[in-house]
This record gives structure tokens, C-alpha cells and sequence, in this order.
């Protein structure tokens, strides 16, 4: 009968923090690992019986190994601080725990609250992650965005979803894509990528037809057109600071 270790990386989540470590509660442990919160996160875990680890950041990958290497329990489920379990995934985990597992992880269906709504489309949905895992046999990898788990077993369909609050406005939307963009374009620019000027006139625009139309971002409204957008800055924000990047290596 297999227990499981939860697992979630933490800075200033106070606003979210609660509802995720609710969502837990068929673990047999949850292990917050914060870096430096000052909003009263750590304290908010503690009181729903969480424990709270202090590491400094390394990177999303990193700091989610991290975690896992500090639970009691080889099976490990990872949420960020902003998602949930629904109440389908939570009761086939009550479920899950009473035989065996035969497989080396189980992915699940992650469904995005995006200012005001449920988005269904723009590339958003169902937007699988592998988030229930054996860490003797999976492990969190990316460098510097984009972490995913990497198995070496299969991968098996969980049922119910991960519930994720993303943005509630376009000014949090904004700054998240500055936050991100400053990754990407670093992890480009560590990598020696290369774009040239087909790609930089080509891509952003892309990014928003592939998004509000081929992925049919246009059933999600108004919503729909603004993660469209949004997907043509983001690429369009990585080459500008890929750009400064560059540049600021030529002068140093």
C-alpha cells in the first residue's frame, strides 16, 4: 500500500497557500520548501500542519528535487502554491493508496482561472503535467523554465484535474511574463541560441494566431484574445532581452 509524500515550493503565497494544502489531505506528509517568504506563508503552512523547510531559490527544477529529496515517502505528488486538487483527483488518490502501483508516474489534466474564467482552449487546456511521481524513478528537469518531470517507467492517465490560479488581471499577466522572460532569454542566451530577423518578425505574430486560432482561443472571449496577445509579447519580451543580454556581454 503505497503512501505519498506532497510537495510545494512557496515565496510570499499567502494568498494561495491555504487552498492548496487542503486539497492534500489523503497525504500522509506535506513538505513546504520556502525561500525567503515575508508575508506569513511559512506560518500559514505550519498552522495547517505542513513542514516547513527554509532553502535558498536554485530554480524551479532544482528546488522541486530539492523537495522531493526531503520527504519520508518515495512517491511524491508536487503542486505549486497557486493549484489544487479537484475533488476527482482527490478521491482517486483516497482510491490510489489501497493497492499498488504499477507504473513510474501519473499525469493529470491542469485546468487555468484566468481573470474571472475557466479558459477551455488558447493552448491552455487540458495542459498535462506529471505531478504524482515515484522519485526513485522520476525526477524534475529544465534549467531554467519549463520544468517538467522525466521518467524512466510509464506514465499513466490520473483522473480529476489540477485547478490553477493564474491571473486576475492583465497587470499580474504583464509582470508575470517580464518575470519569466528574463529565464528564457537567459537560458538562451546560455545555450548560444540564435534568431534571426525571419524569426523575430515572424514569431510574435505567430504565437498569437497559434494560440486565439489554431488552438481556438477565440471560443474563450474576450479572455482568449488576451492570452493570444499575451503569447506574442512573451515571445517578443524574450528576443528584446536576449538582445541586452548580448549586448551587455560585448561591453563587459
Amino acid at each position: 500500500m503505497p503512501s505519498f509524500s506532497a510537495t510545494i515550493i512557496t515565496k510570499n503565497e499567502a494568498q494561495h497557500l491555504e487552498r492548496t494544502i487542503r486539497s492534500l489531505g489523503s497525504a500522509d506528509e506535506i513538505i513546504v520548501v520556502d525561500c525567503g517568504s515575508t508575508d506569513g506563508t511559512q506560518e500559514i503552512a505550519r498552522r495547517l500542519g505542513a513542514r516547513v523547510l527554509e532553502h535558498p531559490w536554485e530554480g524551479f527544477a532544482a528546488q522541486k528535487n530539492f523537495a522531493a529529496s526531503q520527504a519520508t515517502h518515495d512517491w511524491i505528488l508536487s503542486l505549486d502554491a497557486d493549484e489544487e486538487l479537484n475533488p476527482d483527483a482527490q478521491e482517486f488518490l483516497r482510491t490510489w493508496k489501497t493497492s499498488a502501483p504499477q507504473v513510474a508516474a501519473y499525469r493529470l489534466a491542469r485546468r487555468a482561472w484566468y481573470c474571472g474564467r475557466w479558459i477551455l482552449h488558447s493552448g491552455w487546456y487540458p495542459d498535462w503535467k506529471i505531478r504524482l511521481y515515484d522519485r526513485r524513478r522520476a525526477r524534475f528537469e529544465g534549467a531554467y523554465v519549463h520544468e517538467s518531470v522525466v521518467t524512466d517507467g510509464p506514465v499513466r492517465t490520473l483522473p480529476g484535474e489540477i485547478l490553477h490560479y493564474t491571473c486576475d488581471s492583465m497587470a499580474e499577466h504583464r509582470e508575470r511574463i517580464e518575470f519569466y522572460t528574463e529565464l528564457a532569454a537567459r537560458e538562451m542566451f546560455d545555450r548560444n541560441d540564435s534568431v534571426n530577423i525571419l524569426e523575430r518578425l515572424i514569431m510574435p505574430p505567430w504565437a498569437f494566431v497559434n494560440a486565439y486560432f489554431l488552438h481556438l482561443g477565440v471560443l474563450d472571449g474576450k479572455a482568449g484574445f488576451h492570452i493570444a496577445r499575451m503569447a506574442a509579447r512573451y515571445v517578443q519580451r524574450k528576443y528584446e532581452k536576449l538582445d541586452a543580454l548580448r549586448a551587455q556581454a560585448r561591453h563587459s
